[in-house]
């Protein structure tokens, strides 16, 4: 099973173009099964999908996960789910709210793989140290301890692998492969962040480095294949 993470820079790519389709021609360069995206809401119009549910389903056979707090909505706090239509979501998901200036929040999902649950976050948190650190904490009481497989990945805005947020989450993950994600053109720092648990599931973390996701976006999608 293939997975990703993106920050989507709110559909403005590095040529100043805004061009949310030229993101789905990303998605459907990288073929995932599940993919978490960032900046992927209108800020002011929320409500509004950012990415054609339709050309998205047409060209990468995925479609966003509904969440409990806004069915109405593609995502929740700029955070948006994709998963492959084949894959059955176990219920609504659920919205995290994280806080922050912004304010950022995460989305929680379970489902239903054909041999066992898993269990998605995706979380898109704060510039400040502290706010991270505290978003950390609330991340892994979402996590539980029943011994669901539990995939963790986004934007952690972290560029340090033994900061004191990721020493927290290494306590349950595994800890993060260090690959350079920002910025797009000439990367080389790690925000973007893939975690897995059990760690043994989460094989060849990478970048997906091409020519069009260095334009669509100021960060480069992050991959990782899973075994479950």
């Amino acid at each position: 099973m293939k997975v990703a993470t993106w920050n989507i820079h709110r559909g403005w790519g590095m040529d100043g173009r805004y061009d949310p389709g030229r993101i789905i021609s990303v998605i459907a360069e990288i073929g995932p099964d599940i993919m978490a995206l960032q900046e992927a809401q209108h800020y002011v119009r929320r409500a509004v999908p950012m990415l054609d549910p339709h050309r998205l389903a047409q060209e990468s056979d995925l479609v966003p996960v509904v969440v409990r707090q806004e069915p109405d909505h593609q995502g929740w706090r700029s955070n948006v789910l994709l998963i492959r239509k084949g894959l059955k979501l176990r219920g609504c998901a659920e919205g995290l709210r994280l806080g922050g200036w912004e304010p950022r929040g995460a989305i929680s999902a379970w489902l239903e793989t054909g041999c066992s649950t898993l269990q998605v976050i995706c979380a898109h948190l704060s510039l400040g140290r502290s706010r991270r650190i505290w978003q950390a904490e609330r991340l892994l009481e979402a996590a539980g301890g029943d011994g669901t497989p539990t995939l963790l990945l986004g934007d952690f805005n972290e560029r340090h692998s033994n900061g004191k947020m990721m020493s927290m989450l290494s306590t349950r993950f595994s800890r993060p492969s260090k690959v350079a994600t920002f910025p797009a053109p000439w990367p080389v720092w790690s925000l973007d962040r893939i975690l897995a648990d059990p760690a043994s599931m989460l094989h060849d973390v990478a970048v997906h480095n091409t020519r069009q996701a260095r334009r669509a976006s100021d960060h480069l999608p992050l991959t990782a294949s899973l075994s479950i």
